[in-house]
Parts: C-alpha cells; structure tokens; sequence
C-alpha cells in the first residue's frame, strides 16, 4: 500500500470524497478557532503565565463536554450523521460570531462569557468529529478502512494545523497587537472553514453515512431518558470484545503523555521563545511549532498503510510509542528551539501513527450499531486526557515549561505503556450487540 494509491483508489468514492472535503474545511475553519481561542486565553499578556493557569484554561474547556459526552454517543448512532454534520456547522458558525461580538463589545470584562461560548462550539467540534469518524465505514469499503484512517483523519488534522497557521498569519497582520484584536483576526477567518464544511455536507445524502436504523421519531425527553441504559450498553460491548476498549485505553494513555509536552510547548513559546508582554510573538512561535506538529502527522498519514501491511496494527501501536520515546529524549537534551521542533516532529508523528491504528481497530471490532457510542467515548477519554495532562503539568512543569526530570518521566511512561499493551490480545473477543431502546418510540 501507498499513500498516493489508496487515494486515487478511495477517490473513486464519491461519499469519501465529500466526507473528506467536509472534514478538511471544519478542521481548517477549527485550527483558525483554536489560535484565536489560545490567542484569549493563554497569550494574553495579562493571564495565563503559569501552568497553573493553563490548566484551569483546559479544564474550562474540556471538563463540560467531557461530562456531557456520554449522552452525544448514542446520539450519533440515532440521528443521521449526514444532518449532524450540517446543523453541528451551523451551529459552530453562530457561536463564533457571538464570540466576535462579545470581544468587540468588552474584551477584557467578559472571559467567563468567552468561556461558555468557546467551550459550547469546541464541544461541537468534538461532536462532529466521533460522527464523521463513525460514518466512514459507510463510505468505503471494510478492506479500506486501514487506508481511509490513515488518510481522511489525517488529511483533517493537517487542514488544521494549515488553518492554524492561516490563524497566526492573521494575528501577525491584525491592525493592532492586542489580544483581542489578534483574536478576531483568526475567528474571523474560521468562519469561512465552518460555512464551506456547511455547504459541502449537503452533497451526501441524508442517510450515506448512516445509521442504518435511525431513530429520529423519537422525542428528545423520550431520547435522553434512554441514553444512560444505552451508554452502559456500549460500555459492556466494548470491554467483551477487548480489543476496541484496549484501544481506547492506549489512545488516551499516549494522549496524555502528549497533552504534557504541549503544556510544555505553550509555556516554552510564551515565556521563552517570545517576550510575554508581546502576544504576537509567542504565537508566531507556537504556530511554528504547530507547523512541525502537521509534518509528523503528514509523515504518519504516508508511511502508516505501508508498515500496517506488513504487521498487526497493535504492533504497530507498540512501534509508534517507542518511536514517541525517542521523541521525548531528543527534547532532553537541551531547550533550544531546535530541540522542541524536533521532538514536535517525532512525538506527532507517534501519535499520528499509533491513532490511524487505534481508529482502525475500534472501527473494525465494533458493529455499526455502537460505532457512534465507541467514538464518543474516544473522545472523551481524548478529553480527559488533556485535562490530566495539563493538571500533572500544572503540579511539576516550571512556568519556563521546560523540565528534564518531567521530560525523562515522559520517556519511560512511553516505554512503560509500549510495554503493557504488547501483551494486548489481537482478536476481538464474542460479544452481543446491545439494542437501541425503542420502547419509548412514539411518532
């Protein structure tokens, strides 16, 4: 397998192509949002200067979908996820404009209002995210899913560190160096990522991506009353078929491990690679680093199908955490620039690399049926991750953010996990698909 083959292949698709353009655009118009997010919360000269302080910017954040996840899941497996995809951007669209408006209105008296906002419309993009990864075994075929994780995902997330870089850019040439100023210059172009994603979504079909049993008769109360038994049910699928639940469990290992070094990376361009009283500098140099972060997730996306043909994708799990390893020794060595950059480059990579597996296992040893509920719970564990990770950050990063003690913890963390998830079982175990409740169903 080759990039470039699997993709002339999968193009034939017209359902992938369109899934592929949806998610190429929501996560440019999503790495805009997150630089103009950061650029309020976290290079804001007047806040923000610990890693105390970033950890409670992403525990605002991440905590409110994290514990409203759960009930997203099932819902993903009830409404078709053609029409999440569409009203989710919408609904994206709107709170940035309210987001714009309110840092217009009163920049500096308004930070919980901001709060709500940004969380409400990251919590959509996670939203949208487990749906379109849900829907993808709908668009191509079960022997091309391996290609197609490797590819759409990755393609999203190099679309959003390119808008992330749009972002900086934006912030570089805003009229005026204060935060609120660089931050309306890359919600604004986020916009226009969020509105294409809109447009290019009407072109599937309302029920392409699935589920094969909508149940959208249902009322909302009537919905909400049966997700809890619905979630515990995916819960129990997913720890008797072993394998999909395992990979939740090293995904958000692995996140975790990267949640700390991009604390690190966060604290290192605002207070070491850029002056803290001049914005605009430590973001030039935090999208800097989010250019080398696209390059080892471009590398993953080209060089993963290869090597998964040639080994299982556990093995390959195991392969990618040894390979963030070595990632994380490069940056002990010493905290210039060039060290964090390159480190960026492998641990991404790793990350990248390990994740098109997981993505491929929980799709592959999960029925249709819980595919919404597996992801939505990906994402949670991904969120809870990065909450942890900036919590352990807050407790043992200095506010410089570089720390070889904590960097060589990170080291044997990655062994230890590559260590623990070798012994993981390579088949799928039995397990009975647990029914959607239709017992409230009513017209």
């Amino acid at each position: 397998m080759s990039l470039p083959r699997d993709l002339r292949t999968l193009w034939h698709s017209r359902g992938f192509r369109r899934l592929t353009y949806t998610r190429a655009l929501s996560q440019a118009g999503d790495g805009m949002f997150q630089v103009g997010i950061a650029t309020a919360f976290f290079f804001d000269p007047t806040q923000a200067a610990t890693a105390r302080d970033i950890a409670i910017g992403f525990i605002v954040l991440l905590a409110p979908f994290t514990l409203v996840g759960p009930f997203v899941g099932p819902l993903i497996d009830r409404w078709q996820r053609q029409r999440i995809l569409l009203v989710g951007n919408l609904v994206r669209l709107a709170l940035v404009v309210a987001i714009c408006a309110v840092l217009l209105v009163d920049a500096d008296g308004s930070k919980w209002a901001l709060y709500t906002l940004a969380l409400l419309a990251l919590s959509v993009n996670r939203f949208l995210n487990a749906a379109m990864t849900a829907g993808i075994p709908k668009v191509v075929e079960p022997h091309e899913l391996l290609a197609a994780n490797s590819i759409m995902p990755t393609l999203g997330t190099i679309a959003s560190a390119i808008g992330a870089a749009a972002g900086g850019i934006a912030t570089i040439i805003a009229p005026s160096a204060t935060d609120a100023n660089l931050a309306l210059a890359a919600l604004a172009g986020s916009t226009i990522g969020f509105a294409g994603a809109a447009w290019v979504v009407t072109g599937l079909g309302r029920r392409e991506l699935g589920p094969d049993h909508p149940l959208e008769s249902l009322h909302l109360v009537q919905q909400v009353r049966s997700l809890g038994h619905e979630l515990r049910g995916g819960v129990k699928y997913l720890h008797a078929r072993v394998t999909p639940f395992q990979g939740l469990g090293v995904m958000a290992a692995q996140r975790l491990l990267y949640g700390v070094m991009f604390v690190a990376a966060i604290l290192i361009s605002r207070n070491v690679l850029g002056d803290p009283d001049h914005p605009e500098q430590a973001i030039q140099k935090f999208t800097l680093v989010l250019g080398f972060a696209a390059v080892g997730f471009f590398a993953a996306a080209v060089i993963t199908p290869s090597i998964v043909d040639r080994m299982a994708p556990q093995q390959w799990i195991v392969l990618s955490l040894i390979i963030g390893a070595v990632g994380q020794a490069v940056f002990a060595i010493s905290s210039e620039p060039w060290t964090l950059f390159t480190a960026t480059i492998v641990v991404s990579y790793a990350v990248q690399a390990a994740k098109i597996a997981v993505d491929t296992i929980v799709q592959r040893d999960t029925d249709d049926a819980v595919r919404g509920r597996a992801f939505t719970l990906y994402d949670m564990a991904f969120n809870v991750a990065f909450i942890l990770a900036a919590v352990v950050g807050a407790m043992v990063l200095p506010d410089s953010g570089y720390s070889r003690p904590v960097i060589f913890v990170l080291v044997a963390s990655y062994l230890a996990v590559a260590a623990l998830y070798s012994r993981a079982p390579r088949e799928p175990m039995p397990a009975p698909v647990p029914a959607q409740s239709t017992k409230s169903l009513t017209n």
